[in-house]
């Protein structure tokens, strides 16, 4: 409940759309991983549920297990790999639109939860490539890994080779932090402008926590 009243002073909470919460509280999600497990949440760059018509303003994940070592979460600012590309392609990529998928990312990966998706309908949304932080006003490039699937307009040749570009740039350690996890820490990240990675490199150890995610609002 603590962990939740805070999350509520930025805003609504949200439910996820492919992960159940635990029995009373359906915006909590359950981050957790042990030798049982065959791969965790996150594995890979991007935001949070950015298949959604209005993707979540931010995150707060509290772990209260971690391993004896590892288990970090790289985090990128998707204002400094806009910043970092040359102005004819901050012209180009901002007058296109990605569409974003919940299909690849949630189809059949809960089943290990007692998920039975087989009728479940996964939300999809285009939004622009490059979106303006509604805070801030500066500009972050707005496609991931997990979520986007392809840039709209564009042969399927086109689309793939410039995500690829794409999704490669956003990785460059030069626009990333580490940060390290200890039991009872918290983290809480913008996905307006900020992706993320949760590095598995501690099997069989056991990291688990919660997180709770805020409601954000249409990119543009």
């Amino acid at each position: 409940d603590q962990h939740k009243d805070f999350a509520r002073q930025f805003g609504d909470l949200a439910v996820h759309p492919g992960i159940p919460g635990p029995d009373g509280h359906p915006e909590v999600i359950h981050i957790h991983a042990d030798a049982t497990s065959t791969r965790i949440a996150g594995e890979d760059w991007h935001s949070d549920v950015t298949c959604e018509a209005e993707p979540p303003m931010g995150s707060v994940l509290h772990l209260h297990t971690v391993p004896e070592s590892g288990g970090d979460t790289l985090f990128a600012s998707m204002y400094a790999a806009y910043e970092a590309l040359s102005d004819p392609m901050k012209a180009f990529l901002g007058e296109l639109i990605a569409h974003h998928s919940g299909e690849n990312a949630y189809r059949g990966r809960y089943v290990h939860r007692g998920v039975d998706d087989a009728g479940a309908v996964y939300p999809n949304h285009d939004h622009p490539v490059i979106r303006t932080h509604p805070v801030t006003k500066k500009k972050a490039l707005f496609v991931n890994r997990i979520f986007t699937t392809r840039i709209n307009g564009l042969t399927a040749a086109e689309s793939d080779n410039l995500l690829a570009f794409l999704f490669d740039h956003v990785a460059k350690p030069e626009f990333q932090v580490r940060f390290q996890w200890q039991a009872g820490s918290v983290a809480f990240w913008d996905n307006r402008s900020v992706q993320h990675y949760a590095i598995w490199d501690y099997f069989p150890e056991t990291r688990s926590g919660y997180r709770v995610t805020i409601g954000g609002d249409q990119p543009y």
